[in-house]
């Protein structure tokens, strides 16, 4: 390599170790650390291998972007140049550096560029000088400041491989949104056959490797470059800026504070589990965070929109509620211990100091749109107790044996009909309903405690802290598209509520069937008997575009019509404007 390039002096940091947690730091380079000098060290003939997992930018802002790739290479370091341009043939380079990676951030490279002007198109891409190589060239952005007149945001989440081809990253890529917002389970931890791997799936070859759970360093590791080498993915990521915050599966499913639903003993400790998945995720989705345990941010686009990016899973969640502990042996519910521990005041899904956070930065910012990146429903799923019950019953077969018996879905069948017509009674005021009838209307339960609904006290502390600001809630976590207008219990305040599809995780499909006359009834019939509930599609694999603008923000839910094929077509499926 030449000693042209000894001018540098990348602000390195060191290891952080925070908590336990060890972070792999970006390398940060300001624009003194520069040397654009001599394109003369750059060999010709340049060779575009080594670079299989491609090139991607994260955490874009007024002035600075994260690029990112990982080189393969058998040596014990490998040393690459970085270009940016403003042009795709790099005539015109606006920063350029060095940086050497080695196997202790599993040769991934993540340069955190500084000191950039707003608002500018940019080209990057990485050069090993010693190999000959170079790298895809990648597209980034830097974001508006002042004035702006639209910002075009693509909202996804729930990317399971083995539950099917990732064409939503496709439509996503060649679409024209600014940036990708990523609501979490960018990656799933199960094994080979468990859950989404399908018969159609298998015949593609889409099967997790490693073949086991991930747990060890190595495990998360692996199966990101196994998602990474997805085409479809890294279509998206050479395209276009992704600002990223994790959900449950890039650690294991259900995770809280200090442990998962899916963490059992003999795998090890938790904690050690939960520090591989982080570092991992630090070196395959960087974020400008010193600190791998914190990955709630906030991005101001000019004076349109702050967006708020939240950790609602890993920092200060504490353990969920499971409905099934308040049913003893005969099946009846304990309504009063429920209540008492469902409304306790210290039960808490952000912690007390990322909630303080959040609660300064939406108070003290002046943008007219505050819009939350989030992973859960924040919206008030409350359902009929005995439906809730009987969808149950039919998750519970699926998950045993495969299929639902005819039983259970007749009677779920007949009560999703029964209530929906008392329902619609008790819209009508109708007089003749018996205290019995109400009573199946009215006795409800939450959805998901998983979600916001598990947390509702510390919900509406936070829903009473948004008077007087526009607000847009974005969640993800649940694989199907909804529409919520979340109101507080003292009715002062409201929000709105956009939720995704996902990426190919399966919705409520895998369990209630496709059969499009069923679907539609099904969906209308959870719309009319959730207050508060005005879209929802159980059944589509897709992705969101919201577009904000000043005075409006539209939100058009894009869907595909299959993820067993690489021939695929989009709709747009609903579309609100606010």
């Amino acid at each position: 390599m030449s000693k042209q390039f000894n001018r540098r002096s990348f602000l390195k940091n060191t290891l952080l170790a925070t908590g336990g947690i060890i972070l792999i730091p970006n390398f940060i380079s300001c624009s003194n650390d520069d040397d654009l000098s001599s394109p003369s060290i750059i060999p010709e003939d340049l060779d575009e291998t080594n670079y299989e997992y491609g090139v991607a930018s994260f955490d874009p802002t007024q002035s600075q972007v994260i690029i990112w790739t990982r080189y393969t290479s058998n040596s014990a370091s490998a040393t690459l140049i970085w270009q940016i341009a403003t042009d795709v043939m790099f005539t015109n380079l606006v920063r350029s550096g060095e940086v050497t990676t080695d196997s202790s951030r599993d040769f991934t490279v993540a340069v955190e560029v500084q000191n950039l002007q707003a608002d500018q198109k940019l080209y990057y891409r990485f050069i090993n000088s010693d190999d000959a190589t170079v790298s895809p060239i990648g597209e980034t952005i830097t974001l508006p400041s002042g004035g702006v007149d639209q910002v075009k945001i693509g909202v996804t989440s729930c990317a399971n491989y083995t539950a099917g081809l990732f064409n939503v990253y496709s439509a996503m890529a060649t679409s024209n949104i600014d940036i990708v917002v990523h609501l979490g389970d960018y990656i799933y931890e199960y094994g080979a056959g468990q859950y989404g791997t399908n018969a159609f799936t298998e015949t593609l070859g889409r099967t997790h490797r490693p073949a086991h759970e991930i747990i060890s360093l190595e495990d998360y590791r692996a199966r990101y470059k196994q998602y990474r080498s997805d085409e479809n993915l890294m279509l998206l990521h050479q395209k276009k800026p992704f600002i990223a915050v994790w959900d449950d599966h890039e650690i294991t499913n259900d995770t809280y504070k200090d442990g998962a639903q899916n963490h059992q003993d003999n795998e090890g400790a938790f904690e050690v589990r939960k520090q591989n998945a982080l570092q991992a995720y630090s070196e395959y989705l960087p974020a400008m965070t010193n600190d791998a345990s914190i990955i709630y941010r906030s991005f101001q686009i000019g004076n349109l929109v702050n967006l708020v990016m939240l950790d609602t899973r890993l920092v200060g969640r504490d353990k969920q509620l499971e409905i099934t502990d308040y049913f003893d042996a005969s099946g009846d519910f304990d309504a009063t211990t429920f209540q008492q521990d469902w409304l306790d005041p210290n039960r808490t899904m952000l912690g007390t100091t990322q909630k303080n956070w959040l609660l300064n930065e939406v108070a003290s910012n002046s943008a007219e749109w505050q819009v939350l990146g989030q992973q859960v429903l924040m919206g008030k799923m409350m359902i009929p107790a005995e439906l809730l019950t009987a969808l149950g019953t039919i998750i519970g077969e699926v998950s045993a044996t495969g299929s639902a018996s005819s039983a259970s879905m007749q009677l779920f069948q007949q009560q999703l009909e029964e209530l929906v017509q008392l329902k619609l009674r008790v819209l009508n005021n109708d007089p003749s309903l018996s205290a019995y009838e109400l009573a199946r209307i009215n006795t409800v339960l939450p959805y998901n405690l998983d979600a916001w609904d598990g947390y509702p006290t510390e919900r509406e502390i936070i829903l009473e802290a948004f008077a007087g600001k526009k607000v847009v809630v974005l969640a993800g976590d649940t694989h199907n598209a909804w529409s919520n207008t979340v109101v507080s219990n003292s009715e002062n305040v409201t929000v709105t509520e956009l939720a995704t599809s996902s990426v190919s995780s399966p919705g409520f499909d895998t369990y209630l069937g496709s059969s499009p006359t069923f679907v539609n009834s099904f969906q209308d019939a959870i719309t009319l008997l959730i207050d508060g509930l005005n879209y929802f599609d159980s059944a589509r694999r897709g992705y969101m575009e919201v577009t904000f603008s000043p005075g409006t923000a539209t939100s058009d839910w894009i869907f595909i019509d299959s993820v067993f094929s690489e021939s695929f077509s989009t709709i747009i499926g609903h579309s609100i404007t606010l």
